[in-house]
């Protein structure tokens, strides 16, 4: 008896000898992952400074045909309409997303493509112990004065095995989650119509103080 257990303990210690690695090497392949995507948008946004004065849609088409394979829009856009997706044809949802996107280039691409040369840092991804396929990549971005900025992107896995996020923490303020609160607040304001909110959205957006929820996070 005692040799079984001790048998059974070896193969124990073993099976964690070969699983443990195994999912450390998965976290590193995918701080790996999000890095090179994050230093190729970062290289691609100090290229084109120029290029968002001198054409704004050609801006637009290039960080888009950039960011369609890691950045899951379809997936935080729905987010962000929650329960009131529900109320939404299927051409409203598509057109929802084009406006969600165009909304975030539109608010943020001034303030990144004006600001001094940045750097970001990827320091190490987390998979959920509990499902292995979210997780969480924490960052830095690191100003040309050398401040320092937390960063966190939210990560699933999708059906083809590709790695995609679905949302981002700045310096604790959870992007998505203001944003669905500002659909909502819209939704209630325009007494449940939809179309309201979609076409104002970017409106909406850039009435959205993000800036100050970070600051006083």
């Amino acid at each position: 008896m005692v040799l079984i257990r001790r048998s059974l303990l070896l193969v124990a210690l073993l099976m964690a000898a070969l699983v443990l690695p195994a999912h450390a090497g998965q976290e590193e392949d995918l701080r790996e992952y999000v890095d090179r995507n994050t230093q190729r948008l970062v290289d691609k946004l100090h290229d084109e400074k120029g290029l968002y004065e001198e054409d704004p849609q050609a801006f637009y088409r290039s960080m888009d045909e950039e960011l369609k394979g890691f950045v899951d829009f379809r997936r935080i856009a729905a987010r962000v309409m929650g329960r009131y997706a529900r109320q939404t044809s299927p051409e409203q949802r598509d057109e929802f997303v084009e406006k969600f996107k165009r909304s975030l280039f539109d608010s943020y691409a001034q303030a990144l493509v004006s600001a001094d040369d940045f750097t970001i840092e990827v320091k190490d991804a987390t998979i959920n112990p509990d499902n292995e396929e979210r997780a969480s990549v924490r960052m830095e971005v690191i100003s040309a004065s050398g401040n320092r900025y937390p960063v966190t992107y939210s990560m699933y896995q999708a059906d083809e095995g590709r790695w995609m996020m679905e949302n981002v923490i700045v310096e604790g303020v959870n992007i998505g989650l203001a944003f669905r609160d500002r659909f909502s607040q819209e939704m209630e304001k325009n007494g449940g119509k939809v179309q309201v909110v979609i076409d104002g959205w970017g409106d909406a957006v850039e009435s959205l103080n993000l800036e100050g929820d970070v600051d006083k996070s």
